[in-house]
């Protein structure tokens, strides 16, 4: 019986001692039969009041008067009734005008009584046995507070093999040898080989740390037990250290077997980071998974596997080998992982025929596994949406889109004075990435707003790239300053609208001068030491080791790079005027434009192909 149904039982029983109480007291209290002494039932047979007398068991009688109202009351149990009356004056020829039955006693109706008097008693018997079990039940629980929250799953019917993951062909190869030291321990033991204890994967998010993790338990066909570092820690003083205690010995008991903790960063940051390095109860934890890590067997069989995006705050004791032996890094996919994943995703979807999954892969540089698995599905909505059968190419371009700026805005009302400013905005941009060698293909020009955008103009590159010229980053900040310039020939004046474009200008021709050497006047070298956020390009902070004619210098040098910028985007767009304007007055029909439409208002002078897209 489980202690839902212990519980239901529980209460039943209280529910029907309380009844027979009441009953109890009910038919003690409100009863019609009033008690009567035996002198006074005497008396009534000597007045003629009494009809018939009926006895019940050894001591209970009922006087029954001539109108049928009845009474109780009580005898000696060693006399009889008719020896009692007579000892209180009563006549035989009284006692023959009565009617005396004798009624056996039964032994149901006595074991009822019995138990319905003592039903108070079991009542507060089962009370007082319910709350020392509920005392007990609190205690088992503040006692479980030191038990592991890993959850463990089965190996031997793995939902999640190599099969399901790709575009990350070498960290697969990394991890093969982790599932075939499960499966042959003994083949490597041989040979004087120690199985790994550790492996940290690292990388950005969304790029399928965790999935890997449950693929290699998959394939090995062990136990795997999952947790997240921050399950370790509560508020209660070493809670942690007991959790990581009992995590490994479960997993010795279930060896071979998997251990994987995600986030393992929330609970394997560096120790004495708090104020006065104190040692406080995450570092407690941390210091048992040491522990813990570097005191297994050679042959436990148990191999730890954790994840993390922030590898640069881990304790250094936790990085080195003997804990964790390897390292695994996940990057982003390039396209050849972009289209296997993709093709992973739409497995047992209803996907066109003429859908290319590859043109979709080269539009999305920069998606990780779970951008892509996004991707598909938004996809998939919007042919739902559409009353579609299957998943058509439409569907998956514009699923980029929406992935990456928002859904469109079309119910937004705006003037058409702003909506030709939007138009030449996005067409300067256009105009501008076309004339330039170095800048990326047009992809697609629109005036209709996803997020805070009010236009949105997509570029596509031949390639992905790991490594940008400096031609290549001045073609890029000409193409963002389009915009601008087309709204100052045209309307004589500028708007806000170009807010976002000049905050990427200045960020990159900082980066230009400060990171990466390509000022002249400034020379090849870096100013300003750092911290960022690695995987994630987000500066923490920065020590500034310069002094301030070395910034005025800086500042000059940025700002000559942006002007020079922004004069080469007003030449283009002054030199292709006439082009401007078919683009613009276009976009005013039809809202948007994609490359095959726009390369017939405007033929690519320089012959460029297509590739993956960008925004401005």
């Amino acid at each position: 019986m489980n202690s839902r149904s212990q519980s239901f039982f529980v209460y039943f029983l209280l529910l029907v001692a309380i009844g027979a109480m009441l009953y109890v007291g009910f038919r003690d209290t409100t009863g019609t039969v009033e008690p009567l002494t035996i002198s006074k039932v005497a008396q009534q047979v000597q007045n003629s009041r009494v009809s018939r007398i009926v006895v019940e068991g050894n001591d209970v009688i009922r006087v029954v008067s001539p109108d049928g109202t009845e009474a109780e009351s009580r005898k000696e149990a060693d006399t009889t009734l008719v020896d009692q009356l007579r000892g209180f004056g009563v006549t035989t020829e009284q006692l023959a005008k009565v009617e005396v039955e004798v009624s056996a006693p039964s032994a149901w109706g006595g074991v009822l009584s019995g138990a319905l008097y003592l039903l108070p008693i079991l009542f507060m018997g089962g009370l007082l046995w319910f709350i020392f079990r509920q005392a007990q039940g609190s205690n088992n629980a503040a006692m479980s507070f030191g038990k592991s929250r890993a959850r463990m799953f089965s190996g031997e019917h793995p939902t999640v093999t190599f099969a399901d993951v790709a575009g990350a062909e070498e960290s697969k190869q990394e991890l093969a040898e982790v599932v075939e030291f499960l499966k042959e321990p003994q083949k490597f033991i041989q040979l004087g080989a120690r199985i790994p204890k550790g492996v940290l994967l690292v990388g950005p998010p969304g790029t399928g740390k965790t999935l890997l993790a449950k693929a290699v338990s998959g394939e090995a066909g062990v136990p795997f037990f999952s947790i997240s570092g921050s399950e370790f820690v509560e508020m209660f003083v070493g809670v942690g250290a007991s959790r990581v205690r009992d995590l490994f010995e479960q997993a010795k008991r279930h060896s071979p077997c998997i251990i994987f903790v995600d986030e393992i960063d929330a609970v394997g940051r560096q120790r004495g980071a708090g104020l006065g390095g104190s040692h406080d109860e995450r570092e407690q934890t941390l210091n048992q998974m040491l522990v813990e890590m570097d005191g297994f067997d050679t042959d436990t069989n148990v191999i730890i596997i954790a994840a993390t995006n922030r590898p640069d705050i881990l304790d250094p004791a936790l990085m080195r080998p003997g804990r964790f032996d390897r390292r695994v890094t996940l990057d982003r996919p390039d396209v050849k992982g972009r289209e296997a994943i993709l093709k992973v995703h739409a497995k047992g979807k209803p996907l066109d025929p003429q859908a290319d999954l590859a043109t979709i892969a080269r539009g999305t540089p920069g998606f990780a596994g779970a951008d892509l698995e996004n991707l598909v599905n938004e996809a998939a909505i919007l042919s739902a949406r559409r009353n579609k059968k299957s998943i058509g190419q439409p569907e998956l371009e514009e699923a980029i889109e929406r992935v990456v700026m928002g859904p469109e805005r079309k119910s937004r009302l705006i003037s058409d004075e702003e909506k030709r400013i939007i138009a030449y905005h996005e067409a300067g941009h256009a105009i501008v990435a076309n004339a330039i060698a170095e800048a990326d293909p047009v992809q697609k020009v629109t005036i209709v707003g996803r997020g805070q955008a009010g236009g949105v103009t997509w570029f596509r590159p031949d390639e992905d790239r790991i490594l940008m010229s400096r031609k290549k980053m001045l073609a890029t900040l000409a193409m963002a300053l389009g915009g601008r310039a087309a709204e100052e020939l045209i309307f004589d004046d500028i708007t806000s609208g170009a807010s976002n474009d000049i905050e990427q200008v200045t960020r990159m021709a900082r980066a230009m001068v400060t990171r990466l050497g390509m000022s002249v006047e400034l020379g090849t070298m870096t100013y300003g030491q750092k911290e960022e956020m690695i995987f994630l390009g987000r500066e923490i902070s920065e020590q500034r080791d310069y002094s301030e004619a070395v910034a005025e210098q800086i500042d000059r040098e940025v700002r000559k790079i942006v002007e020079d910028a922004y004069k080469n985007a007003k030449a283009l767009v002054k030199k292709y005027r006439k082009q401007l304007d078919l683009v613009a007055t276009k976009l005013l029909e039809v809202e948007s434009l994609n490359r095959e439409e726009f390369e017939k208002l405007v033929p690519s002078p320089l012959g460029k192909k297509s590739g993956t897209p960008q925004v401005a």
